[in-house]
């Protein structure tokens, strides 16, 4: 009978033991898997707007971060816009806009990282207006009313 209890007290040890260890797993794992979802709120990218080339025009810059959207008035949509294109700011579609046939340059830059590769973008548009429809919300900063003409969207 003694024989009994001892290898019953042994196999209720050893059931305890496994679900300890099971316990700790999941409870550790817990934590990887917030820190493997913070990862993406590393991503960051620098926006700039100049009229006409860097070095001879007025200048707006904003940091857009994603999670959660922040930087400028429209950073949740920039955000939505950046994660249908994976990051690749050429990549975003063009919207249809009727721009004013006047010639009033502006480079947007962007550079940073987005999901670890990092991004280097550089383009100089004929006006804001055409900024607006290539690039989307991304470069929609704050203060561009000097820079911007009004597009109408169709």
């Amino acid at each position: 009978m003694t024989h009994t209890l001892t290898t019953l007290t042994a196999t209720a040890a050893r059931a305890g033991l496994l679900a300890l260890a099971a316990t700790l797993l999941v409870v550790c794992a817990v934590p990887a898997q917030a820190a493997a979802g913070r990862a993406t709120s590393s991503d960051w990218l620098l926006l700039t707007v100049s009229r006409g080339d860097a070095r001879s025009g007025a200048t707006r810059t904003a940091l857009l971060l994603c999670d959660p959207p922040r930087g400028h008035a429209r950073a949740a949509r920039a955000c939505a816009e950046l994660d249908a294109t994976d990051g690749r700011i050429a990549d975003l579609p063009p919207r249809d806009a009727y721009c004013p046939m006047i010639y009033a340059p502006v480079t947007a830059h962007a550079r940073g990282q987005w999901r670890g590769r990092p991004v280097e973008y550089t383009r100089t548009f004929p006006s804001p207006c055409v900024m607006a429809a290539r690039t989307g919300a991304v470069f929609a900063l704050d203060g561009l009313d000097g820079l911007h003409g009004s597009a109408a969207q169709g």
